[in-house]
């Protein structure tokens, strides 16, 4: 096979791959929905639960777990305390659960400019405890807390305190909750006596509805610093950590999680009926956590805690993910724009490989002008592989030319691609995020007038047109011609973060600069290696 072939085939692998990972999760999206597809979780995961025992390690909390279940609660069951700063309004009921979350930044709304609520109507809730006592369980989701102090709070200058208490039979509880402006708390539980128990975080809660394939699930930071993701739909029911420093169930862009990096916490991981883990923390007779709940905004976690900008997930590139993001950040941080830092960082990424892309540009140039000789051989030695191969190795040696050289550019692109294309996905500083006032008015949103999405096709046809081809065959050929315009189609149905695009359209961009002065060196040593060839030839 000639290998500039390869190098098409290569890139044609790449560009099918890419349908594939964005368009099969948009086209065959999973059939459960943000809130209605998982009603009922709560008050049917027992039953389902018990089909599969769970190992030795986690009974207690799945004893928990399955023998007292939260009554389904409606969406406007009784509220006991509702506190409102700048940016958010939080419900906290008479379960002592924090019962919705409503964002109340304009970024966040709606298609129909409604304020979006994380929390699903009868998932389990952040601060909902269960004991792993039977009788004692059954009874706290029958005995209400109750609220010391006024019941709207308002924590938009500076923390407010909300003490819960629930008195049972043999035990009364104390939920102390110092809530910030930024979304962040302070847990503390008490019980009058000793009694097993386990809180939770909450089911991990929801502010995108997108179709693209994307990570929500749990992501627990254990004692020695590895981070585990979880999905939706891989729990197994059976994992635990001990003393881990995180514990966050998370979608794309918010997160509900706790945190204790002084001891640690016990964490146990359940599953839903649909296999969607659970996080429930052990709790002793005073527990003390740090929680949070709201966006996965770097600024925001980094204020609360560094250690917290850990739980902003990439999926399977974070770990070239998330230095891409700290870059976006910086350069963010200078011009104040996100779609111009955009821009720049792609730049920067297109300067760094530069140097392996003009290897691989020109190798491929002259793979391009040996073709001919390559033919010619392959004619000369059909009958004789061994001899082909080392006439052409001769060859290549001879003209300076690497038949690996355009591949490798190629090799190092893909995870690059698909690191920066999770950060512009998953990235929640691009929500509301303006480029050009008129125009793009949310980088996390598509283009209204579908310029950019035109653009990256029309940039995309003519980027073929001044690379070197060498297609043999037909197939390959007509559908590589026909790949812009499938992309461009498939990013006007689909609506694709804007940020996104305008990162595809400028690489675009600087790779045909990049082509035309590779071309033009390529020319000129082209002229020099054919001066060179006469003068030896006339002396």
């Amino acid at each position: 096979m000639e290998q500039q072939d390869l190098n098409k085939r290569l890139l044609l692998a790449l560009a099918l791959s890419f349908l594939v990972f964005v368009g099969y999760s948009y086209l065959f999206p999973q059939k459960k929905t943000p809130v209605q597809a998982e009603q009922n979780i709560t008050a049917n995961l027992a039953p389902k639960a018990a089909a599969s025992e769970p190992a030795a390690a986690n009974k207690p909390a799945a004893a928990a777990v399955r023998t007292g279940q939260a009554p389904a609660i409606k969406e406007k069951g009784k509220v006991l305390a509702t506190v409102t700063s700048k940016t958010f309004k939080m419900t906290i009921d008479e379960f002592g659960r924090i019962s919705q979350y409503e964002l109340l930044e304009n970024k966040y709304n709606d298609k129909e400019g409604h304020k979006v609520q994380i929390l699903g109507a009868n998932e389990v809730k952040p601060l909902e405890i269960r004991f792993s006592d039977t009788k004692l369980n059954d009874e706290a989701f029958k005995v209400p807390y109750t609220l010391s102090g006024t019941p709207d709070i308002d924590v938009s200058t500076s923390a407010q305190v909300v003490i819960l208490t629930q008195k049972l039979s043999t035990l009364t509880v104390t939920k102390k909750i110092t809530i910030h402006p930024d979304g962040s708390y302070v847990l503390d539980v008490t019980t009058s006596s000793p009694a097993p128990y386990f809180i939770t975080p909450g089911h991990r809660p929801m502010a995108d509805s997108s179709r693209y394939m994307l990570v929500r699930g749990a992501l627990v930071e254990g004692a020695d610093g590895v981070i585990t993701t979880i999905p939706d739909g891989d729990a197994k029911g059976t994992e635990t950590f001990k003393k881990a420093k995180i514990a966050s169930a998370f979608d794309r862009y918010v997160a509900t999680m706790f945190y204790n990096f002084k001891t640690g916490m016990d964490v146990s991981i359940l599953k839903t009926g649909k296999d969607d883990p659970l996080i429930f923390v052990a709790g002793g007779q005073n527990t003390h956590l740090g929680g949070y709940i709201g966006p996965k905004e770097y600024k925001t976690l980094y204020r609360i805690n560094p250690k917290l900008t850990n739980t902003i997930e990439f999926g399977w590139f974070t770990f070239l993910s998330r230095p891409f993001f700290k870059v976006l950040l910086w350069i963010h941080g200078i011009i104040g724009n996100w779609g111009w830092a955009i821009i720049l960082f792609t730049l920067l990424v297109k300067l760094t490989l530069f140097p392996l892309s003009y290897k691989g540009m020109m190798s491929m140039q002259k793979l391009k002008d040996l073709a001919p000789k390559m033919k010619e051989l392959k004619a000369k030695y059909k009958g004789d592989p061994a001899k082909l191969n080392a006439q052409m190795m001769e060859m290549y040696k001879k003209n300076g030319a690497n038949p690996m050289g355009g591949c490798l550019p190629m090799i190092l692109q893909i995870p690059v691609f698909f690191a920066l294309y999770r950060v512009l996905l998953n990235a929640d500083e691009l929500q509301g995020a303006v480029w050009i006032h008129g125009w793009i008015n949310n980088l996390a949103g598509a283009d209204p007038y579908y310029v950019l999405p035109v653009l990256m096709g029309v940039t995309m046809w003519f980027q073929q047109r001044i690379t070197p081809n060498n297609f043999t065959d037909p197939l390959q050929e007509k559908i590589f011609k026909w790949f812009p315009v499938l992309m461009a189609g498939m990013f006007i149905v689909m609506p694709f973060p804007s940020g996104l695009v305008l990162y595809w359209v400028v690489n675009n961009l600087f790779t045909i600069g990049q082509q035309y002065v590779i071309n033009k060196a390529y020319a000129k040593h082209k002229a020099k290696m054919i001066a060179a060839h006469k003068k030896e030839k006339d002396s």
